[in-house]
């Protein structure tokens, strides 16, 4: 099969001939029909994010296609289903606290690193050898379809985080880096969930305003300016109410002092999700103080993906009309031209952009 191979940081990817995946036990072989490319994978790839990746590899976390084969213990799944394929792969071997490797992507840990070395090529390949469990049935749809279906991967972080606060319909929501990729998924994801208002800060005026334009006024736009407490204040004050849950989705490069002003926010007995990459380059940690998370009870989660049910609970969101995918604007590129697709993908990162490879 064709295939994008990573053999070495600060290479380009080398388009050629690999094995197709063997079949195994609790397995599937799923026919890539498209692929997202995450706006940060030339980071990835030259080395800058200091990935986990055992080289060389197959990129690309999940995708979008059709059951080519299945292993004996698949009961639900045919021959031809379309499927999204969920690059969270999980161990199997302990419920409680199971080992992650994101497919084709990265993997946490010396347990996540073993998996890896066996579902290590993702996506940017003809074909992809999947776990069972990771294959969700999408129904029926296009070929011309999947490209759009393949903004899953972006609007399952989001949920997740808002899984783990528990979000109820009818609260507000603070989104904490609304106006970039991952942030504006999850202000769509949060009013899909039933929030009543969502708070968005940000310092670009034209993507604040798309924003309202898109969702309405159940989104409270809000200009920051780099002072920690005229923002906070600010945020608060754009609420119509205490705010329940204050989500954080800011990349590395962003200051600690821009997470606190938005984490501060929330409400006594409220919620804080941390899913942003802060601290992860380098640099001071996030300081919270001590008497005002235990004085007003607040939970902090600390969440890495998704549980393993979210990406049908999300698919089916979509199918209710809740979460529109046409929000997203798509650009295609063939395999051929993966590493095109990587170079635009990081020009063109902003708010509801997908860049796709379509094998």
């Amino acid at each position: 099969m064709k295939a994008a191979v990573l053999k070495s940081f600060g290479a380009p990817l080398a388009i050629e001939q690999a094995p197709d995946p063997v079949l195994g036990t609790g397995e599937v072989i799923v026919d890539v029909v498209a692929t997202r490319v995450l706006s940060y994978m030339n980071e990835v790839f030259s080395g800058q994010r200091n990935y986990a990746l055992d080289l060389p590899i197959i990129p690309g976390p999940g995708g979008i296609g059709r059951v080519r084969a299945i292993g004996p213990d698949a009961t639900r799944l045919a021959i031809g289903d379309w499927v999204f394929c969920d690059p969270t792969v999980r161990s199997r071997d302990d419920a409680v606290a199971p080992d992650i490797a994101l497919q084709g992507l990265t993997a946490a840990g010396t347990g996540g690193m073993l998996l890896q070395r066996h579902f290590r090529h993702g996506s940017f390949a003809e074909r992809m050898r999947v776990p069972t469990e990771n294959v969700k049935r999408l129904g029926v749809i296009t070929s011309e379809e999947a490209a759009q279906w393949c903004a899953l991967g972006t609007l399952l972080v989001p949920y997740g985080g808002f899984l783990a606060a528990n979000l109820q319909p009818g609260e507000t929501v603070l989104v904490s880096g609304a106006t970039g990729n991952f942030g504006s998924a999850a202000v769509s994801v949060a009013l899909a969930m039933g929030a009543a208002c969502v708070v968005a800060p940000g310092r670009n005026d034209r993507v604040l305003a798309d924003l309202v334009r898109r969702f309405g006024s159940r989104v409270k736009p809000v200009k920051l300016t780099g002072n920690e407490d005229d923002d906070r204040e600010a945020m608060k004050r754009a609420a119509p109410g205490p705010i329940d849950c204050v989500f954080d989705i800011m990349p590395p490069s962003v200051s600690t002092n821009v997470v606190r002003a938005a984490v501060m926010t929330v409400r006594a007995y409220g919620r804080v999700v941390l899913m942003g990459g802060v601290g992860m380059a380098g640099g001071p940690g996030l300081e919270l103080p001590y008497p005002w998370i235990m004085r007003n009870c607040i939970a902090i989660h600390g969440v890495w993906m998704y549980p393993p049910d979210a990406a049908s609970r999300l698919i089916a969101l979509v199918r209710a009309g809740l979460l529109r995918l046409e929000e997203y604007e798509t650009t295609a590129f063939d395999l051929d031209h993966a590493n095109d697709a990587v170079a635009h993908a990081a020009a063109n990162g902003g708010p509801f952009k997908l860049t796709v490879i379509r094998p």
